[in-house]
């Protein structure tokens, strides 16, 4: 199995914009698929804006050329053309280059050629640990966060000590890279798959849930939620469950993201094997965090799993989009109080905007009498998954959520809910203004009668 992404597809010009088709640690010539790749940014410079809706979340932190979109991909073309060395991909200008990529995906959407920065990112990590031969500590751990995930209720009391200990976060700085200043996500105690939820019957058709590592092992009273909503609109849902019965289904991008690509391939296969027997009967796959569910129909095409990823991508959906879709079709069932002098503040997550998604949240939310909905107008939180745990990106990080979110959430009313769907955003809404956040599906509980207010 290969340790690089499939870009084959860049040579018969793709509606996917993938695939490199290079053979891993070869020279790559400018005309092949990752050379085409780097060298799809003509020099527009609409990165080096603030005005898009996202693109390009480093540039407008720092105001450096040098950490926009368009300067990674003179960088990474003049990788493919051998401008930068036998070992390009572990030199100093690539690291510093690509340091501050948060994966937005929102060059992709916003770029006038669909440059997937993201997507190419991937693929220079990946190069530059061949070319070191050892990946640090600190980037196998968050790579392989759904794979610790499991044991980490088990070490809950230790990961308080963090916070309580003085000098232990200094410590951890110190020894693994991951800032002091930046609180860690708590486990729980029991993981929502683990706890054996009943399937209940439904009228209005068969759907299923795809619960993402995040929702299992942190909050799985969004999942608890998300189950909830779905079955008062009359669904039967059914979880989403690898066919072997061990370890909870992962998206992969965690691993894809660090550069493990094999890895993320290896997560991506069980995935399509899990649900395709569900696809194969026509039913909705729906996902609760953006950048898991997204990657079934995104980078899942990259990975080189064969034709079943075309027909997973057409059944997968948001929450949102399915609920939306449901509606404009006529067959949603849902009926809300009115909520009247109810006030929601929505972040958009990145992924979202790239997709096209955030109509499907409003209009969702729209179902909801009474209730009034204003959306912040920002960039990325500054996460960036693993991004804004890093030491060295604390700044950044913060300075992005600074740029327009975290003073439109200081400034609303202590009763407005504020709405991320992203799990990355809600803690960087927490650790910055001090709010807790809410996914759609807990508002939409709330406004049923049950759960989060």
């Amino acid at each position: 199995m290969n340790s690089h992404l499939d870009w084959s597809a860049y040579e018969g010009g793709s509606d996917f914009g993938f695939g490199f088709g290079d053979a891993f640690g070869a020279p790559i010539e400018p005309g092949s698929g990752f050379g085409k790749a780097a060298a799809a940014c003509n020099g527009k410079l609409q990165c080096l804006s603030d005005e898009h809706e996202v693109m390009c979340p480093s540039y407008r932190a720092t105001q450096d050329p040098r950490h926009s979109t368009h300067h990674r991909a003179l960088t990474l073309q003049a990788a493919a053309e051998g401008r930068l060395g036998e070992h390009a991909y572990a030199s100093a200008e690539m690291i510093e280059a690509l340091a501050l990529c948060v994966g937005c995906k929102g060059c992709k959407r916003e770029c006038p050629n669909g440059v997937d920065m993201a997507l190419m990112v991937a693929e220079a990590h990946a190069r530059r640990w061949q070319a070191v031969g050892k990946v640090p500590l600190r980037e196998r751990m968050f790579a392989r966060m759904p794979e610790l995930a499991p044991h980490l209720a088990r070490v809950r009391s230790l990961l308080r000590l963090r916070d309580k200990i003085p000098g232990a976060a200094r410590l951890l700085e110190r020894v693994l890279g991951i800032a002091a200043a930046r609180s860690l996500p708590r486990p729980a105690e029991q993981a929502f798959l683990d706890r054996a939820p009943v399937e209940h019957d439904g009228t209005a058709g068969e759907v299923v849930l795809l619960v993402d590592t995040f929702s299992n092992h942190f909050d799985p009273e969004l999942a608890e939620a998300a189950q909830a909503v779905l079955v008062a609109a009359g669904y039967r849902v059914h979880l989403a469950r690898p066919q072997d019965g061990g370890r909870a289904l992962c998206c992969g991008r965690s691993y894809l993201s660090s550069g493990f690509v094999e890895q993320a391939r290896a997560e991506a296969s069980r995935m399509v094997a899990a649900l395709m027997s569900h696809v194969e009967r026509g039913l909705p796959v729906i996902g609760l965090e953006p950048s898991c569910l997204l990657m079934l129909r995104d980078e899942y095409h990259a990975l080189g799993l064969g034709s079943a990823v075309a027909a997973l991508a057409r059944s997968a959906l948001l929450l949102e989009e399915f609920l939306a879709r449901e509606h404009d079709a006529g067959r949603l069932t849902l009926r809300f109080p009115d909520q009247a002098g109810r006030r929601v503040l929505v972040h958009g997550h990145c992924h979202q905007k790239a997709f096209g998604v955030m109509p499907a949240m409003h209009k969702v939310l729209g179902l909801i009498p009474g209730l009034e909905v204003r959306t912040v107008d920002s960039s990325c939180c500054g996460m960036g998954g693993s991004f804004g745990y890093k030491a060295e990106h604390f700044e950044v990080s913060m300075a992005m959520a600074e740029a327009s979110l975290l003073p439109a959430v200081r400034g609303a009313a202590p009763d407005t809910v504020i709405v991320a769907n992203g799990t990355s955003c809600r803690h960087q809404i927490l650790d910055g203004a001090g709010r807790p956040a809410q996914h759609l599906a807990h508002v939409l509980h709330a406004a049923l009668g049950h759960g989060r207010t």
